[in-house]
Formats: structure tokens, C-alpha cells, sequence
């Protein structure tokens, strides 16, 4: 009788959240997580209120993870990957498995790999290829590398949707990076569209005009959904979009477009707006726009000089 697998997740936050909840309850019992942030003021609770929501085991460290589990599963946020990898690698044996599934560079893919495979473990990259919620652990994800197949072998019957498409290290996160310019960038242009053409109360009409232009979206309801996005995600997407940057400029192709992309993502995410909608983004980006509206002209009425008596 084979024993049972044990998986273990390198940071805990909402992909990790999300993909453990699917692998729980399609019959993966052991799962098992270890996350910087797990006793910090205010993320501490969430992750510790997300995990036992999971069913899973916090770790108290990244030795205690690697010592209880077989796969791990690194879900940090883009720019602690390689720092993640660095942590954790001292306690890998020839036993594991260790997939990246970060949204960073082919090069840092290829250095993490490195790193894991210094120390007898076998490497996966992973390029997670669409937003985790709704899907949970059955979202579409690129995998890459020799030991690729052996991954699906195990996982795939817990429900994941995991198709190998290369054995070359930095495949699945250049199909990735090169995807999220378009999808970001769509983001950030529609975000700015109705940050101008809600005041002139001229949305309806370039959203009307954008149906008959291109048919198939419903581009309204896209501008909603995307918005929200920004809101709620602009911050990593912004991180993400430095590591598509760093690609790039790797290839000797300069990343005009990108850069934007990436100052328009951060400056939603430093409006800070998603406690004022309750913790999720309304659907309605009017909603959005008179909200930032508010906040910038309650900020310039501070900042008028006071009238001298």
C-alpha cells in the first residue's frame, strides 16, 4: 500500500489558500503550510482563519514543511519567490518535489531551479495561466521541466489542471509574462478609460461604440470586472509586471508599454479603496471612479492654503 502524499505550500496567501481548499476536498488530507506573515498583526489571522478553513497544518518554519512533506508548492507573492527558494532549499533531500509557481522571469525560474536542484530535489516550473478564484486547484496551469510529468502524475487525479508543455525551465513563465502585458495592460487602459469618461458621463457611449467596433465582450461589464481587479490586486500585478519588465530587457527589447502598465497598477493599488467597499471590489466601476473622485477632492480641499483673517 503506497503511503499518502503529503504537499506543503511555501507561502499561504489567496492562491494558496485557494488551490489547498480544492486539493482538501477532492481527497488530498495532508497538506501542510508555512508562511512568513503567519503570526503578523492583521495578515496572521486571515492566514491562520484561511487555513483552518483548508484543512490545513501551519508550519512553524520551513524545516518543519520540507521534513513533513514530499511536494512543495512555492505560492509567494513575485518578489519573495527567489527568497522563498533561498529558505527553503537547505532542507530539500532527493525525496521532493519543488514547483515555483510565481509569476516571475524565465531567468529567475532557471536560478531557483538551480538552487533546488543543488541539493538533489527535483524542480517544476509552473505558470498559474488564469485568476485561481473561481477555479480552486482545477485553474489552467503551464507546467515545464524533466520532472514535469511526474508532478501531473501525482496531482492531476486531486483535480488539477496541469498540462506539460515543455521540458526547458522558462517556457511556461515567458508564455505567461508575454500574456500578462495584454491582460494587465487591458487593465490599466480601461481603468484609465473610465477614470476619464465617467466624469463626462461619456462611458456609456465609448462602451457602445467599443461593441460595434469589436463584438464578442460585453465591454462594460469587462471594464467592471477589470477595475475591481486593479482595486483589489493592483499592487502584485505591479511586482509581476517588474518581473515581464526584467524579461524584456533581458531580450534586449525595451519595456515602454510595461513600465506604464506597472505605474498605473500602483498607483489603484495606493488609492487603497477595497476597505471602503467592504473587502471586495464592486462590480460597477462608477462605483470605483466616484470613489476616487471623493478621496482627491477631500484630499485638495486639505491642501488649500486656510484663508489669512
Amino acid at each position: 500500500m503506497s503511503k499518502p502524499l503529503k504537499l506543503g505550500f511555501v507561502g499561504f496567501g489567496e492562491a494558496g489558500y485557494h488551490i489547498a481548499r480544492g486539493l482538501r476536498h477532492a481527497g488530498l488530507n495532508e497538506i501542510g503550510a508555512y508562511d512568513i506573515h503567519t503570526h503578523t498583526i492583521g495578515r496572521g489571522e486571515k492566514i491562520q482563519q484561511r487555513a483552518q478553513d483548508a484543512g490545513v497544518t501551519l508550519c512553524e518554519s520551513n524545516e518543519v514543511l520540507a521534513t513533513s512533506c514530499d511536494i512543495l508548492l512555492s505560492t509567494v507573492t513575485a518578489n519573495q519567490a527567489a527568497e522563498a527558494a533561498k529558505q527553503t532549499a537547505p532542507y530539500l533531500t532527493a525525496r521532493h518535489l519543488y514547483a515555483d509557481l510565481n509569476s516571475v522571469s524565465p531567468a529567475l525560474k532557471q536560478s531557483i531551479a538551480q538552487q533546488v536542484e543543488a541539493r538533489g530535489a527535483r524542480f517544476v516550473e509552473i505558470a498559474i495561466m488564469s485568476p485561481v478564484p473561481p477555479h480552486g486547484a482545477a485553474v489552467p496551469m503551464f507546467l515545464c521541466g524533466e520532472h514535469a510529468p511526474t508532478l501531473v502524475a501525482l496531482l492531476a487525479p486531486f483535480g488539477m489542471n496541469l498540462e506539460v508543455i515543455s521540458d526547458q525551465i522558462g517556457a511556461a513563465s515567458a508564455t505567461k509574462m508575454c500574456r500578462s502585458v495584454i491582460v494587465k495592460g487591458l487593465e490599466s487602459i480601461l481603468f484609465e478609460s473610465v477614470l476619464a469618461s465617467v466624469p463626462y458621463g461619456a462611458d456609456e457611449r465609448v462602451f457602445a461604440t467599443l461593441n460595434e467596433t469589436m463584438p464578442g465582450i460585453d465591454w462594460k461589464k469587462l471594464a467592471g470586472y477589470m477595475v475591481g481587479r486593479v482595486i483589489e490586486h493592483g499592487e502584485r500585478r505591479a511586482r509581476e509586471l517588474e518581473e515581464v519588465a526584467a524579461t524584456l530587457e533581458a531580450i534586449g527589447v525595451e519595456p515602454i508599454m510595461t513600465e506604464a502598465i506597472v505605474r498605473r497598477q500602483d498607483w489603484g493599488a495606493s488609492l487603497n479603496l477595497l476597505p471602503e467597499f467592504g473587502g471586495n471590489p464592486p462590480e460597477d466601476y462608477r462605483v470605483v471612479v466616484n470613489a476616487i473622485r471623493a478621496r482627491l477632492q477631500k484630499e485638495s480641499n486639505q491642501n488649500e492654503p486656510t484663508a489669512q483673517p
